[in-house]
């Protein structure tokens, strides 16, 4: 179809729509010409199946071989590992390869989801599993680098937010020994007020504290994202303590369900859904981790707080904040997350005793969640680094 475009045309934005489905999805490839010019397309595209690992429109032995030989680390692409993992439990091993081979003989006519790619956590029990293992300090020497212990690649990138219309950085930390064709589960874990980035990586000392717990055995291999939260089209900082700059903070939601999570799951190698879905934060961070995972527990399986911020409910604080929920409405949206734990610091004098009356209001509502109170905590890493080391070791064990 053509388009009649005026000459004083400047900053023009192509829009592309579909008729019902509102799923993300990437342009790869658009192209203007003078009407009336041919322009060769992409041509046909090619059906997704289970099992057809080279995408060639059948199942067969080249396929059971090509997915042996993608278990044993060499899946020519994304496309192929996720063709090969049958039972769609979020990583292709013995198990689909069994299956396709029994698909092969006959014994089987399709391929289901296992059980290990369902959502049947019992959050009860689950969380009664992970407040038995809680301590209310971190142990010394979990933060300090060991001889012989792999760590992981902390990296800053850049991605484009539509949100902001602008591109924004955003630190990933990658597992020691990661692995293109190997998929792990995703941790968000957002900052706090004024911060950026770069903050909440080294308040928490994730690296060192994730690379021991690895290699103790305590904590999943894990991909952890820390993102730049303060979301604005016409400020790319905040500039004040304000209710303005706090709602800027409060659109974090939308930059991180259209832009970065999207993002995240093409250029690197990470499980989807809720079971593999986490998030926590910071202060205003932990405000937001709260909002975001109880709002949205359709993409979230567990959401973590340390000495969040006021202002999730309405509040007479400096902000004099209305409250991005009412309190008979702070309850999950969707399913129940698997593990929700709040951290507060008995000495923290920057929101003080706000984490507990999230604590409240949660317990009043009915919803089953962990607190954790750090005696002596203050508003800093002191009851960070106490809430990370419980919440990475609980996070992601839903499939032991």
């Amino acid at each position: 179809k053509n388009y009649q475009i005026p000459e004083d045309a400047t900053n023009m934005v192509l829009y592309v729509e579909t008729a019902e489905s509102t799923n993300n999805f990437y342009l790869d490839e658009a192209i203007g010409a003078v009407g009336g010019t041919s322009i060769l397309g992409a041509g046909e595209s090619k059906p997704f199946h289970l099992g057809d690992v080279n995408a060639d429109g059948v199942i067969n032995g080249i396929d059971l071989a090509l997915a042996r030989q993608g278990v044993s680390g060499a899946f020519s692409g994304n496309a192929a590992r996720l063709a090969a993992d049958v039972d769609q439990s979020g990583s292709a091993d013995g198990t689909d390869l069994q299956l396709i081979q029994d698909y092969l003989l006959g014994k089987i006519t399709a391929f289901s989801k296992s059980s290990a790619g369902s959502d049947e956590t019992n959050p009860t029990a689950y969380m009664e599993q992970v407040k038995n293992m809680m301590t209310e300090y971190a142990p010394a020497g979990i933060t300090e680098e060991k001889t012989g212990v792999s760590y992981g690649t902390l990296k800053k990138y850049q991605y484009y937010s539509t949100t902001r219309e602008r591109n924004v950085n955003v630190n990933v930390l990658l597992p020691a020994d990661y692995n293109e064709n190997e998929t792990y589960p995703v941790l968000y874990a957002l900052h706090g007020y004024w911060e950026t980035e770069d903050s909440l990586a080294a308040m928490s000392s994730a690296r060192t504290m994730l690379g021991n717990l690895n290699a103790n055995g305590e904590a999943e291999k894990m991909i952890v994202v820390f993102p730049y939260i303060y979301t604005s089209k016409t400020k790319e900082a905040c500039d004040g303590l304000n209710l303005e700059n706090s709602l800027n903070y409060d659109n974090f939601i939308n930059d991180l369900t259209n832009d970065l999570m999207p993002y995240i799951e093409k250029n690197f190698s990470v499980k989807t859904g809720r079971e593999n879905t986490a998030i926590t934060g910071f202060s205003m961070g932990a405000r937001e981790s709260l909002f975001i995972g109880l709002t949205r527990s359709d993409l979230f399986g567990y959401v973590g707080a340390a000495c969040p911020a006021p202002g999730l409910t309405p509040g007479t604080d400096l902000s004099m904040h209305p409250g991005q929920l009412q309190e008979n409405q702070l309850k999950p949206a969707y399913q129940m997350p698997n593990l929700i734990m709040i951290t507060g610091g008995g000495k923290d004098g920057t929101v003080g005793s706000q984490p507990s009356v999230y604590h409240n209001i949660l317990s009043a509502n009915g919803i089953e969640h962990l607190w954790h109170s750090v005696s002596d905590g203050g508003h800093d890493s002191s009851s960070v680094q106490p809430h990370f080391y419980n919440y990475l070791r609980g996070i992601f064990q839903s499939k032991k």
